[in-house]
């Protein structure tokens, strides 16, 4: 199980993605379904093959994470209209590829895309004080992977959705994308014992991203929540097999509001880090 559990999630984005493109779905309802699909999977996995059992929620958490969840909701929405009404005016009427070699290449940008914005992040101070709420939690879960600052949501979601689009790539690629990148946010977060191997060095997996969240930011590098390449190119990958790290959550957790003050976390970015 713990060697099949990512190849057979690899399996069902592959099969959704076609049959949705087969059948002309709705890409937002498709997405929307098969995010439920995903967390449900991951859920499960996470009781049956846990990383760490004190990792699981406890009833408050789960009440913080669904307000955070909603919030992440309504930032990626806000992001998809806003891309969409841009793209409207700006972007090729007509793709200039097949599907069949839009699809790596759309990958292969967003991926970079989604990199850059993360990194960028986590080195601008007032970007900061909008992605570290996503770092408070002293725990990694696929419940707590939707605890984010809603302009990080706006923002690193619009970024990756706006470069795909300007660059002429379809709407079913970009469909197709945002299906692996549902599939690769909540696997990265899930608390799962999974052995994925050699795959660490082209996917992005729960053992890379757990260090991403090291409070030792010594090994805290990996900013590729998809692919690994970028980080490879750019000399922050930080996966060690076997590694695992001593306690996640903020350096400094003085400098963030706890999770549970869902507010005061959305208001703190325009705080001076003083008071």
């Amino acid at each position: 199980m713990r060697r099949t559990a990512y190849p057979l999630l690899l399996l069902a984005t592959v099969v959704v993605a076609a049959v949705a493109l087969h059948h002309g779905l709705d890409p937002g309802l498709a997405t929307f379904g098969f995010q439920f699909g995903v967390i449900a999977y991951l859920l499960i996995l996470e009781r049956v093959i846990p990383y760490d059992r004190a990792w699981h929620p406890d009833r408050r958490e789960w009440g913080w994470y669904g307000v955070y969840f909603l919030l992440t909701a309504l930032g990626a929405i806000t992001a998809q209209l806003l891309v969409a009404a841009l793209v409207a005016v700006v972007s090729p009427a007509e793709p200039a590829l097949p599907l069949a070699a839009e699809i790596p290449l759309a990958l292969l940008v967003g991926s970079l895309a989604s990199y850059l914005v993360h990194r960028w992040c986590h080195t601008n101070p007032w970007l900061w004080r909008l992605h570290g709420v996503h770092h408070v939690p002293e725990k990694v879960n696929v419940a707590n992977n939707g605890v984010n600052h809603v302009l990080d949501v706006l923002l690193s979601q619009g970024g990756v959705q706006l470069s795909l689009s300007l660059l002429g790539f379809s709407r079913e690629s970009v469909f197709v994308i945002g299906l692996f990148v549902v599939t690769q946010g909540y696997f990265t977060h899930a608390n799962i014992d999974v052995r994925i191997g050699r795959l660490n060095y082209v996917f992005a997996g729960p053992e890379q991203h757990r260090l991403h969240h090291s409070t030792n930011l010594s090994e805290a590098g990996h900013f590729g929540s998809d692919l690994t390449v970028w980080d490879r190119v750019f000399r922050s990958y930080t996966w060690y097999p076997g590694r695992k790290p001593v306690a996640v959550g903020l350096h400094d957790p003085a400098s963030f509001p706890s999770t549970e003050a869902v507010f005061a976390s959305h208001l703190q970015a325009w705080r001076s880090p003083t008071t």
